[in-house]
C-alpha cells in the first residue's frame, strides 16, 4: 500500500467530485483474472482488502486482463439514528437501474457498480467499518465479485470447487449438504482449493476462478478432523456471525500449509451433495443430463438469469455429473472426488 499524503475526508460542497482531494492508492492486486485497482480516504479500508485479498494466486483467464477500478470511502459520519445495540449492522436492500447495480443500508452504507466503466464506489459509515466481516463481505466483495464476472463474461455460481492437476470438480449442494464438511477435508487432504462458496467459470474455455482466501466452518466439523495441530489452528481462528444467527469460524487459508490452487482450474464434472446416507447403493450416483440441468436451474436461480447461462449450461451438461451422499466419514467423499479428478472409474 502506498499513500500520497495524510488524509481527510473531502468537503462535497466545495468539491463534489473529489477532483481535489488527495487518496491513497493500494498497489494493483491480481484475482478473479482481473487487475484490480484500489483507493481509498482511510487506511482502515484498504486493510480490509489486504485481509481479503492479499496473498491469493494471480490467476489470469485470458491473455487480457481488465483493468478494474474500486474506490473504498469512509464518509464522515453517518444519519443519525437512535442509540440502541445491535449485533450486527443494518443489512443491505438492493438497488439497479441505467447500467448500474448497487445496494444501500440506512446507515448511509452504500456500494454501486458501473459494469461498463469497469469501476464501483463503496461507502462506509464509521458504524459500518466497526462491523469488519459485514463491511468486508457485504460491500467490499460485492464489488469486487460483480465487476470480476461482468467484465469478463463469467457465469457466477454459489459452489465450491476443489482440484488437482489442474482438473476441478464444482460441488454444489442445499444448506446442511455438508458442503463446508467436505471441502475442509479436501483442502486438509491435499486436494487443491479454488474457493469455499463463489466461483466464477469462463463459458468458453469452462475455466473457473475463486478468491480462495476463507474457509468457514462449523464447530460441529471439528469432531471429524483425526490431527490436533490442524484442529487446534481452526479453533485459534476468529469466529464470525452470520446474518442467520450461525457462528463460524473463518480459517485464512493463507497461513498454513494448504493448497491453494495456483491458476484456474478447468471444470471435469459437477458433484450434488445431499443429505442422504449413502445406504447400499454407494457414495456416488451418476446423474442424466436432463437431472444435471434441472438441479442446476433449481439450485443456481442467479446464475440462471445471466446472459452467459445458456453457453455454460451446454458446455456442463457434456461433462460427468454425480449426487455424493454421506458416507460414515467426510474423508470418503475426498477418495470419491480424487478418483475422478484423476480418471479413476469408482
Amino acid at each position: 500500500m502506498s499513500s500520497k499524503t495524510r488524509i481527510n475526508v473531502p468537503d462535497l460542497l466545495s468539491d463534489p467530485f473529489g477532483e481535489h482531494s488527495k487518496v491513497m492508492i493500494r498497489k494493483p492486486l491480481q484475482l478473479l483474472g482481473g487487475r484490480f485497482q484500489f483507493h481509498s480516504n482511510s487506511r482502515q479500508l484498504l486493510r480490509l482488502v489486504d485481509l481479503a485479498y492479499a496473498g491469493l494466486p494471480r490467476h489470469r483467464l485470458s491473455h487480457a486482463v481488465p483493468r478494474l477500478r474500486v474506490a473504498l470511502m469512509l464518509s464522515p459520519r453517518g444519519r443519525p439514528r437512535p442509540l440502541r445495540r445491535r449485533s450486527e449492522p443494518s443489512p443491505l436492500e438492493m438497488v439497479s437501474g441505467a447500467g448500474f447495480l448497487g445496494g444501500a443500508t440506512d446507515s448511509s452504507d452504500f456500494v454501486l457498480v458501473s459494469p461498463r466503466e469497469r469501476a464501483a464506489l463503496v461507502v462506509v459509515s464509521p458504524k459500518m467499518l466497526s462491523f469488519a466481516y459485514h463491511a468486508r463481505y457485504e460491500l467490499i466483495e460485492f464489488a469486487v465479485f460483480t465487476l470480476a464476472a461482468r467484465a469478463q463474461g463469467l457465469v457466477s455460481l454459489h459452489a465450491a470447487c476443489v482440484g488437482s492437476g489442474g482438473r476441478g470438480l464444482l460441488l454444489m449442494g442445499p444448506s446442511g449438504a455438508g458442503k463446508s464438511t467436505v471441502a475442509l477435508q479436501c483442502l486438509l487432504q491435499g486436494l487443491d482449493f479454488l474457493s469455499e462458496d463463489s466461483v466464477f467459470v469462463s463459458p468458453d474455455t469452462m475455466l473457473a476462478t475463486g478468491a480462495a482466501n476463507f474457509l468457514h466452518v462449523r464447530a460441529d466439523s471439528l469432531r471429524w478432523i483425526a490431527n490436533k495441530r490442524d484442529a487446534a489452528a481452526i479453533r485459534n481462528s476468529p469466529v464470525i456471525r452470520r446474518r442467520t444467527g450461525v457462528r463460524k469460524y473463518e480459517v485464512n487459508l493463507r497461513r498454513a500449509r494448504y493448497r491453494l490452487a495456483v491458476s484456474p482450474l478447468k471444470i471435469a464434472g459437477v458433484i450434488f451433495l445431499s443429505p442422504k446416507k449413502a445406504g447400499e447403493g454407494g457414495l456416488l450416483r451418476p446423474l442424466s443430463r436432463a437431472s444435471l440441468l434441472a438441479r442446476l436451474t433449481k439450485e443456481q436461480a442467479y446464475a440462471a438469469h445471466q446472459p452467459q447461462w445458456r453457453t455454460f449450461s451446454e458446455r456442463l451438461g457434456r461433462l460427468d455429473a454425480f449426487e455424493l451422499r454421506r458416507g460414515s466419514h467426510p474423508s470418503e467423499a475426498v477418495e470419491v472426488m480424487r478418483a475422478l479428478l484423476e480418471g479413476r472409474s469408482q
